[in-house]
């Protein structure tokens, strides 16, 4: 598991299940609470032991690392092998241990280093001033020239430990500036034959070169790799100093003639205190210290392949980037949360910036949703919750003057709340409402986008959690307002408790406006709340930073024409035929139906809508399927087969529909059959919407269009009032058929009321006096 949380509540979880079920069974076994309650402490305490030894073990561990390093020990590493947050701890403590090790192991090299580059030119130079002390030797030019020699060797070598401190520094900061490459070239040869190395030097330069740079540090990267070319060449070589141009970069190159560089030792080279195969006395500083100068100025160098001697190619760019400094050593690591590699191009963070205002929002929206919705029947407090989420979703989303329209559907949906009273029409319009909320955020494009249309709030939790950890790091001005608003509160339930207990209209007014919280129901609000907060939180997430639903659109392989068409045109003969065979039905007459099925037209019609429903809703999967994996240059075919289909399956839907219109009147009307007839008209709809999509020859508005038409046709049977609509309609059949079913009526919600006065099946109204529960369909009682 990824997480120590979720296995210390496990841990949790285990023991206190093993501690209840103890006394459970002793209890079974006849054994006395008092005896128990001991053994179920020291069971509990057991399995914790077994279970948390391995979650603590890298710990253990860590701590005698930790006592080794502080006596030079640097060896030593730890297990690991778990993926939570001990586990990274033990990988991020390995790493550091690997590099305290690299850096003693650089220090004791530098040391061995250094020593020996000191000794050998102060031996040398002591050599030559005790001569001339003891009279040995006399002051002549070439004893003088020996000695500036050495002294220039230490000069060389101090200059490389100051380079060394500033690499280890941070960044020097660059003085940028367009130098001519050529007259660079020129100033690095002059100073490198000052160091009489026995080879000729030659300047190659185009004229329109120009590097944009630090005149001091790349003097020092050319000196620097001028130096090891003279060192390595052989006497009487050439060492070659060429720059050249391009739109983007200029490139420096140095070029000898000596050994070279092995392809084994190029990777480490311009590691420092790495002098390769032939070493002849350099610190091992110089090509570390190129590398610098050169990362300096977002460039690169490497070693390039050459047929004799080495050639070292430095690429410095126009543009130079702006870099921040280095930690000194090693640098620390900033773990990001694992949400973003899981996720990766997905689901990217486009527009994830912290929003502590947002952050603020939805903890006002569960608190509001805590103190209204507990214990209440849904009514306007419930509206007022929903808009509350609603806005602040709509705070967030950076497209929000053109999904205004969406918004204002979304609003209306969910005003059924307060307007109906028949749970299920309501329930369905919330989720309408979401849908459509989700879907105009995401905009899916195709069945994969509507999956991800669906997922996309579910997984926003876990998505979500580096943006809410920003969110958090920066809420200052928020949670200041929000202790002001704490601070308002409390002054207010102060002065409020005061004057409602001087004055009696102002506590009615007080108990009126304020809900009623009572010390048992915290538990539940709480929930209540984290549960709303989190939603919220969700939506939020979604309408900063939706997902790439384009990314889900499954590209499928091409097929050929034949593999759709002959498939496809075998449905439309089957469509074809159940057309025919309607169409003979229909102008036969029953008696022919009776002669040729042995049924009547009355148990003709009473079934079949159910599988006429599936086969519609299976033609819109089809259609889907195949316009999608057929190659563009051969869907005319296919179209024109599938256009055909559709056709037919319309004609389908009007046979279902007919038949639960005749089902109904037969049996009565019912929520379940109301809504069937809805849901077979919107298929009905999303037939005729993809005869356009197929004609317009764009269908990428299709997903998006059939959330937005499924809700607009919720939105009318909640505006029709189906549980009224259902009343009236039995009614009416009472009256001609004399048949109805009162306790199938009773069951209604107080919505059919009026239709249902004077019946047996009239019901009392519910009575209640909380204007937060205030609900159209429950007013029309009294």
């Amino acid at each position: 598991m990824s997480s120590i949380k979720a296995k210390l509540g496990i841990l949790i979880a285990v023991t206190v299940a093993l501690a209840a079920l103890t006394p459970t069974l002793a209890d079974l076994v006849g054994v006395r609470a008092r005896y128990a309650i001991p053994v179920a402490v020291l069971v509990a305490l057991g399995v914790t032991q077994v279970l948390a030894r391995g979650m603590t073990s890298p710990l253990r561990e860590m701590t005698a690392a930790a006592q080794r390093m502080a006596r030079g020990d640097y060896s030593r590493r730890v297990t690991a092998t778990s993926r939570d947050e001990v586990g990274e701890l033990a990988r991020a403590f390995n790493t550091m241990a690997a590099d305290l090790e690299a850096v003693d192991q650089q220090r004791r090299d530098l040391v061995a280093n250094v020593s020996h580059e000191l000794r050998t030119p102060v031996t040398a130079l002591h050599a030559v001033l005790e001569n001339l002390a003891d009279g040995v030797g006399t002051p002549s030019q070439e004893t003088l020239q020996a000695a500036l020699g050495q002294t220039g060797r230490l000069s060389r070598l101090v200059g490389d430990l100051l380079d060394l401190s500033r690499l280890d520094a941070g960044i020097t900061e660059l003085r940028l500036e367009d130098l001519p490459a050529g007259q660079l070239l020129t100033d690095a040869v002059q100073q490198a034959r000052l160091a009489g190395h026995p080879v000729e030097y030659v300047v190659q330069a185009a004229p329109e070169a120009v590097i944009h740079g630090d005149r001091a540090r790349l003097h020092q990267l050319l000196a620097n790799l001028l130096d090891n070319a003279g060192r390595h060449s052989p006497g009487g070589g050439t060492v070659t100093a060429r720059a050249s141009f391009s739109a983007d970069h200029t490139q420096l190159e140095v070029l000898d003639e000596g050994p070279g560089i092995d392809p084994a030792d190029r990777a480490l080279v311009f590691e420092r205190f790495q002098s390769g195969e032939h070493h002849d006395g350099g610190t091992g500083l110089g090509l570390a210290i190129a590398r610098w100068v050169v990362d300096l100025h977002g460039g690169s160098i490497e070693v390039v392949d050459t047929v004799d001697g080495c050639h070292i190619r430095a690429d410095i760019p126009h543009t130079t980037p702006v870099r921040r400094p280095k930690e000194k050593l090693m640098a620390i690591a900033t773990a990001s949360l694992p949400v973003d590699p899981l996720f990766g191009q997905v689901w990217p963070e486009r527009r994830a910036d912290g929003r502590p205002r947002l952050l603020l929002a939805a903890l006002a929206t569960g608190l509001l949703g805590a103190l209204v919705l507990f214990d209440r029947d849904l009514g306007l407090g419930t509206f007022l919750v929903f808009a509350a989420l609603a806005g602040t979703v709509a705070a967030g989303d950076v497209e929000l003057r053109r999904h205004l329209p969406a918004l204002g559907l979304c609003l209306a949906l969910g005003s059924t709340v307060f307007l109906r009273d028949a749970e299920w029409i309501v329930v369905l319009c919330v989720l309408a409402a979401i849908a459509v909320a989700v879907a105009t955020l995401v905009q899916p494009r195709s069945i994969g986008g509507l999956v991800v249309a669906a997922l996309a709030v579910p997984l926003a939790s876990l998505r979500g959690m580096p943006w809410l950890s920003r969110s958090l790091a920066t809420s200052r001005l928020p949670f200041a307002m929000l202790r002001t608003l704490c601070l308002t509160v409390i002054l207010a339930l102060i002065f409020g408790a005061l004057f409602a207990s001087a004055d009696a209209v102002f506590a009615t007014w007080v108990d009126a406006v304020l809900p009623d919280v009572s010390l048992g129901s915290v538990p539940g609000r709480f929930v209540l709340f984290v549960l709303l907060s989190g939603v919220t939180l969700s939506f939020t997430y979604v309408a900063v930073n939706p997902p790439r639903a384009a990314a889900f659109d499954v590209a499928a392989r091409p097929v050929r024409t034949f593999e759709w068409l002959i498939p496809v045109a075998i449905v439309d003969l089957l469509f074809a035929a159940f057309v025919i065979a309607q169409a003979t039905v229909l102008f036969g007459g029953h008696d022919y139906l009776e002669r040729t099925t042995g049924i009547t037209y009355a148990d003709y019609v009473h079934e079949g809508f159910a599988q006429m429903t599936v086969a519609t809703a299976l033609t819109l999967l089809v259609v889907a399927v195949a316009v999608q994996t057929t190659a563009r240059e051969d869907r005319t075919r296919v179209r024109i087969a599938l256009g055909l289909l559709c056709a037919l399956a319309l004609v389908v839907v009007g046979s279902a529909l007919y038949r639960v219109h005749v089902y109904e009147e037969a049996y009565g009307f019912t929520r379940l059959r109301l809504l069937v007839t809805v849901f077979e008209g919107w298929l009905g709809l999303l037939l005729v919407l993809v005869l356009v999509a197929g004609i317009r020859m764009r269908g990428s508005w299709l997903p998006l269009a059939a959330v937005i038409t499924g809700a607009v046709a919720l939105l009318g049977l909640a505006v029709l009032n189906p549980d009224a609509y259902i009343a009236d309609q039995n009614l009416a059949r009472l009256a001609e058929t004399g048949k109805v079913d009162y306790e199938y009526l009773a069951g209604l919600s107080t919505d059919a009321w009026q239709e249902l006065q004077g019946t047996p099946a009239a019901t009392e109204c519910p009575t209640g006096d909380d204007w937060l529960e205030w609900n159209l369909g429950r007013a029309r009682c009294n």
